[in-house]
């Protein structure tokens, strides 16, 4: 049998290929479900400085603004 990982959150086993994984810096951590990978990530979250998250938050929350404002640009009809 193939390689298992273990889900950080809930500790079960799953196959490599399958699931999420993350990685910050060095650091890779396994899911085996997109739940038990925003179950962390939230929990990250809320651990973090509240200014330095709201910072980062902002300028994420900017970028996609820009890319939905792109998107509608080039969906929208053209009126010769």
């Amino acid at each position: 049998m193939g390689e298992k990982l273990t889900c950080v959150v809930c500790g079960r086993k799953f196959s490599v290929g399958q699931g999420i994984l993350l990685s910050f810096g060095k650091n890779t951590y396994n899911f085996h479900s997109k739940s038990c990978a925003l179950k962390f990530v939230k929990k990250v979250l809320e651990s973090l400085e509240i200014s330095e998250l709201e910072r980062v938050a902002d300028k994420v929350a900017e970028e996609y603004s820009k890319i939905l404002k792109e998107r509608a640009e080039r969906t929208a009809k053209k009126i010769a």
